[in-house]
């Protein structure tokens, strides 16, 4: 169980422009302030993942996402809405929501509303989304433990404690617009 106490350090660290490892739904991920650039940079670094890539960013709130959200049409805003809080991310157009380091060099954005307990509570803690990306290094297993991303990352990071799903897998990603699924 995350306590608040862990929660309250681990949003200290992300607002000191830190990146932290905290249990999404199927995957440990790791975290940073989506608008600062040297955290996603440093989060990009660790992850030995070029920062043109773009991440995923994640909330606990729709509301947190609601100017993306609007360039949607009535039947695919409700479908994202109909798919959160859960383990679906979705790619919509940018709009220069998020700076380019979060966006990468695609004209959109990766968002998703997690039903991640600790990730759910960070975001309630932080006032807003995070980034949340996989934490492994690129081309890598990713971490369903607390200890493998000791093993990637070292003893230094700050870690949410807390579970994934053992049996879930990441999550898909779909294209909001078409409807396509990417992963």
């Amino acid at each position: 169980m995350t306590s608040l106490l862990h929660i309250r350090h681990a949003a200290a660290c992300v607002r000191g422009g830190g990146v932290i490892a905290c249990p999404a739904e199927a995957v440990w991920g790791l975290s940073c302030d989506p608008w600062n650039r040297g955290a996603v940079q440093q989060l990009c670094d660790m992850k030995q993942r070029p920062l043109s890539k773009g991440v995923i960013v994640a909330s606990a709130d729709v509301a947190d996402f609601a100017p993306l959200l609007e360039g949607l049409s009535l039947e695919q805003r409700q479908t994202v809405l109909n798919s959160w809080p859960g383990p679906v991310t979705w790619l919509v157009p940018h709009r220069d929501f998020f700076p380019s380091w979060v966006t990468g060099e695609s004209a959109e954005v990766a968002i998703r509303v997690t039903s991640a307990p600790a990730l759910s509570k960070l975001c309630r803690e932080l006032g807003g989304p995070v980034v949340t990306t996989s934490a492994n290094w690129a081309g890598a297993q990713p971490a369903k433990h607390s200890f493998q991303v000791v093993r990637y990352f070292g003893v230094g990071v700050t870690r949410v404690p807390g579970q994934v799903n053992l049996q879930g897998r990441p999550s898909s990603i779909k294209r909001a617009i078409t409807g396509e699924v990417i992963r």
